[in-house]
């Protein structure tokens, strides 16, 4: 399941899933040398940010069986999380199950959605809970995602960072959250970032490697879009945009000078790089937003859990109590929606 196609006047489809279309394409960054010119160069316009994003509030919003099928896409997107204190394998497994069937059995049949077998794009959890969610989701293909490198903070040394990640995927994590060191930023110490998270891509083996840039720590978009070339220079796969845990977390400015920086990325090096905001997109009309944007910086091909997904925890309820909506007429209550 990949794109999802825009709304033409007078043509209104019959079924959700013939708005569906498309082949998923992966994610390719081997990461280049450090380029500091590319880092001095970035200067972002806060008033053109500004501007540009109020569009996607301002607009009137998908309706009827489009908006069904954007919110699907979205919950193929989601990385399912649980990053909590009181994590246990019985929370755990239950996460995982939602994430096998998102979408009620009943929804599906009202929506005649039951062969696009739609799944979560990922369950993120920390290392502790790995191998239970590996063993959970045993046969689903959906991979797990571990949080690493001293998250959310990543104060803690390098040497016990790196053993971090190696500790995760030998557990069977396919993806590593990554934080990076936020004073690097701070101090303009780029190449310090630049080796730091090389060092993190090459103890994450084959597994794919998402550097969280904490977007509410850096103190301006000047800062978050050169963090983000630093990333991607030093073989991020997926750049992030927060722990969730920050005292900001994603927002469309910061998203729009994100991805605009994998656009450009790409235009220097022909490498893909995808896209991951997380923490305070918790209803469906934001994902809706941030899809929306993507597919207009990015393009389709990165409308796939393999280029962009979303990092939630709450999101999916109010996405499933939409889809009711739609199938039935009728909003329900949030609690009727559990997703662990």
């Amino acid at each position: 399941m990949s794109a999802v196609k825009s709304p033409k006047a007078g043509n209104q489809p019959n079924k959700v899933s013939q708005l569906i279309v498309g082949a998923e394409d992966d994610v390719n960054n081997p990461g280049t040398e450090f380029q500091p010119q590319w880092v001095e160069d970035i200067r972002v316009n806060l008033s053109a940010v500004k501007r540009r994003t109020a569009t996607l509030s301002n607009r009137r919003s998908v309706k009827k069986a489009w908006q069904a099928a954007w919110l699907l896409k979205a919950i193929s997107c989601i990385d399912l999380t649980t990053l909590s204190g009181q994590d246990t394998p019985g929370k755990v497994r239950r996460l995982c199950a939602k994430a096998r069937s998102p979408v009620r059995k009943d929804l599906q049949q009202a929506l005649e959605i039951e062969s696009l077998n739609i799944t979560t794009g990922a369950v993120c959890v920390y290392h502790e809970m790995v191998q239970t969610a590996v063993k959970a989701l045993e046969g689903s293909n959906i991979p797990v995602a571990a949080v690493s490198t001293g998250f959310p903070a990543g104060l803690s040394s390098i040497e016990i960072r790196i053993q971090e990640i190696k500790a995760s995927v030998a557990a069977g994590a396919k993806e590593i959250d990554i934080v990076i060191t936020r004073a690097h930023v701070l101090n303009g110490n780029w190449r310090a970032l630049y080796d730091e998270v090389k060092a993190f891509k090459q103890a994450c083996g084959d597994a794919h490697m998402k550097s969280i840039i904490a977007t509410g720590e850096l103190s301006t978009l000047n800062n978050v879009a050169r963090a983000s070339m630093v990333a991607m220079m030093a073989g991020s796969d997926f750049i992030k945009t927060s722990t969730g845990m920050e005292p900001t977390n994603a927002t469309l400015p910061v998203t729009l000078t994100m991805v605009r920086m994998i656009r450009q990325y790409q235009a220097l090096t022909g490498f893909r790089v995808g896209f991951k905001p997380a923490g305070g997109i918790s209803t469906a009309k934001d994902a809706i937003n941030y899809l929306i944007l993507i597919k207009e910086e990015l393009g389709d091909s990165w409308l796939n859990p393999k280029m962009f997904r979303f990092g939630a925890s709450s999101l999916l309820a109010d996405i499933e109590r939409q889809l009711e909506h739609y199938a039935t007429g009728r909003y329900s209550a949030n609690h009727r929606h559990p997703i662990g």
